[in-house]
């Protein structure tokens, strides 16, 4: 089942409206992109075509039965040593085709990744006069060697498409659009915004039992991708296990990692933790206030899917292998699952507002993200939620994911916290409350889960 991605199937089928145009979309495993190109090009002539792992001329011949299948015979006297020769022919025969080269990483990792990116080149600077190209692919770390300056097929491409998971509002509405906006939220940030894990979901099960259907089982699609989607890019799997691990056991800050998993400070991590971030695994973030504070600076999983199942299964499958889906629920998850979801609730307060200003609801906003702040009073620091920047200062909002109303005592203790700041330049005070607040205010922007849902 196809759902939303309307921007890029719009960009996509416009691109293809004229001949000799070749786009590059990419993003990581299991998001989405088969799905979004065979939507995008149903209406036109096309060729899919998925790499094999082997070689160029094990590719040519698997090539050749894709085009004997759609109906395009190849005469026996035309013999193709190459990509190149594959287009040329296929280009003079002066027929509208859009191309599809799905997971174009396998052919470079098995053959020199120069000569199939410069073949390439070659292939869109010269034979698509009647033809389309897509060239498409999961390995991040390859595909973004494309996007660099000095690769052979840098400005090659009309369009650059990269496919993200479902935000919040798109995987609610898609898969569990039912529930309550105190469940949508759970469920998002068990789960994600991964397609393919959304399509694991049943709507008429709570949440454990989706819980014990998927990541506690591990002969279950959703526990094989959160354990082994690692494996698929990162160069150094064992250290990239170890650092989710540690992101997923609540060390953040690059000091923790280090010294949890290289005492002897070689480096390794830094180059471990740059590698995860260019795989759009993990994000490195900074206070909204602090941009270039490396102290303030900590390190977080990307995919929440991946950081359930690294938080609360990873480090503890014998337990769950011993005790069973229910009792290991129970005993390792329960307790806990209630704060897990309220940060999870956070960023996804950070995205409403970001959701807001691209659809032009909010004007005159600068940045969004936390605020690091040192309460004198009380000698002590942290961050608040959720932190707008303007030209004028910031909008503060604090984020509550309460199973019960937000009331007016709870209230007035974050307003003393906030006015306590010095140097904090304040132009609104805002709450945000899953189940709402049992007090109106004039003074205070009160958004409840309804509103983060109606956008």
């Amino acid at each position: 089942m196809f759902y939303g991605r309307k921007n890029e199937v719009n960009l996509i089928r416009s691109v293809f409206e004229e001949n000799n145009k070749a786009v590059l979309i990419y993003g990581k495993r299991r998001v989405g992109k088969t799905t979004l190109i065979k939507e995008a090009i149903k209406d036109f002539e096309f060729i899919y075509f998925e790499c094999l792992e082997d070689t160029v001329e094990k590719n040519i011949d698997s090539f050749i039965v894709t085009l004997n299948i759609k109906g395009i015979t190849i005469p026996s006297y035309v013999s193709f040593k190459d990509f190149i020769d594959v287009f040329s022919y296929l280009d003079s025969l002066n027929k509208k085709y859009v191309i599809v080269i799905d997971e174009y990483p396998y052919l470079k990792t098995f053959n020199k990744a120069e000569y199939i990116d410069s073949m390439f080149q070659n292939v869109i600077d010269n034979h698509i006069k009647n033809l389309n190209l897509i060239v498409s692919g999961s390995s991040m770390k390859i595909m973004n060697e494309i996007l660099k300056e000095g690769n052979a097929l840098f400005g090659r491409f009309k369009e650059t498409v990269l496919v993200e998971e479902f935000n919040y509002l798109e995987a609610s509405t898609y898969y569990y659009n039912d529930l309550n906006p105190y469940d949508k939220i759970a469920f998002y940030s068990v789960f994600g915004g991964s397609p393919y894990i959304n399509e694991a979901i049943n709507p008429k099960l709570n949440l454990k039992e989706n819980i014990m259907n998927t990541f506690l089982k591990n002969t279950n699609n959703v526990y094989n991708y959160a354990d082994n989607l690692l494996l698929s890019d990162s160069s150094n799997r064992i250290q990239a296990k170890r650092i989710i691990s540690a992101l997923g056991n609540s060390k953040k800050k690059y000091t923790e990692i280090e010294n949890l998993l290289d005492k002897e400070k070689t480096g390794k991590i830094n180059v471990s933790l740059k590698s995860l971030i260019e795989l759009k695994l993990v994000n490195k973030v900074f206070p909204i206030n602090k941009p270039n504070d490396s102290k303030k600076a900590f390190y977080e999983i990307k995919d929440n899917a991946i950081r359930f199942f690294y938080t609360y299964v990873y480090s503890y499958k014998n337990n769950l292998e011993m005790l069973g889906s229910s009792a290991f629920y129970d005993e390792f998850i329960k307790e806990s699952l209630n704060t897990y979801v309220s940060h999870r609730f956070e960023d996804i307060c950070r995205t409403y507002f970001s959701l807001q200003v691209k659809k032009g609801a909010l004007k005159g906003i600068r940045n969004i993200g936390t605020y690091y702040y040192d309460d004198s009073l009380s000698k002590q620091n942290g961050e608040f939620d959720v932190a707008i920047e303007t030209s004028e200062g910031f909008n503060i909002y604090e984020v509550k994911y309460l199973k019960k109303p937000f009331d007016i005592s709870s209230l007035k203790k974050e307003i003393t916290q906030i006015q306590n700041i010095k140097g904090l330049k304040v132009n609104k005070i805002g709450f945000i409350c899953i189940n709402g607040f049992d007090f109106n205010s004039d003074e205070y922007e009160l958004i409840d889960g309804d509103k983060i849902f109606k956008i």
